[in-house]
């Protein structure tokens, strides 16, 4: 009985899996095709870099695919700086007595920044900042 048991589990999360993997295929799909006419012309929803123009539908989603895998790990990276930043922000505070500047002065690299690889980042059309720069600070 445990081994039956066991195979009917395996098979559930094998389904589980899946599906999820078709629901992501089917949702990304639907951005791919946005752009398989006319790279050119992108619409609203969906930008594509400028100097990217050029591209093919095949590299157009090779693109689109590489942002998204990277953004996987690195969003999930760069959460856990920016909850990190945070407590140690909220202790810092707490430690001087309330001083903002000095909170501030963790929040504010560790909470901004991009949380997202887009395709301009991967093309070096934008950069992409792991630790935020404050308001007063350059960002190209």
């Amino acid at each position: 009985m445990s081994t039956n048991r066991f195979l009917w589990v395996q098979a559930g999360r094998v389904l589980l899996v899946g599906a999820a993997f078709c629901t992501l295929l089917a949702l990304t799909e639907e951005s791919v095709q946005a752009h398989g006419e006319d790279l050119s012309e992108p619409s609203p929803s969906h930008s594509i870099p400028s100097s990217s123009s050029n591209l093919s539908s095949p590299e157009a989603a090779q693109l689109q695919a590489a942002c998204w895998a990277l953004t996987i790990p690195y969003g999930a990276a760069k959460m856990v700086y920016a909850i990190g930043g945070g407590i140690v922000g909220g202790f810092a505070w707490a430690v001087t007595g309330g001083n903002m500047a000095v909170a501030k002065s963790v929040w504010v690299p560790s909470m901004t920044g991009d949380y997202i690889v887009q395709p301009q980042h991967l093309t070096r059309e934008k950069h992409l900042y792991f630790v935020g720069v404050s308001s007063e600070g350059p960002r190209s």
